[in-house]
């Protein structure tokens, strides 16, 4: 990456991203779905947050284009729609909390 600075329209989606993922149940919401697809109600469940959190926070992920939803039997299912998510939420899950 160290033609990245020069880049500037790859250099405004980083930025886009990075604040998608700026959020802590944004963030989360990513990790989990990195393990596997899941819907709302398990995605709030597991979080121990409300749907109506979840479905405001996934409609941003889904505008950034990080997740995305299929339809399954009424259920909506989300997954990680950048492959590349999961090696940074690896990076991420490495820092040490200070």
């Amino acid at each position: 990456m160290t033609d990245l600075p020069d880049d500037a329209e790859k250099c405004a989606y980083i930025a886009e991203m990075m604040k998608a993922l700026g959020h802590p149940i944004r963030l989360r919401i990513v990790a989990l779905l990195c393990t596997s697809e899941e819907h709302v109600g398990a995605i709030a469940e597991r979080l121990d947050v409300s749907q109506s959190a979840v479905s405001q926070q996934l409609s941003i992920l889904r505008a950034r284009r990080l997740v995305e939803k299929r339809n399954d039997g009424g259920h909506a299912i989300y997954q990680i729609a950048e492959p590349r998510l999961r090696e940074l939420v690896a990076c991420m899950q490495g820092c040490e909390v200070r």
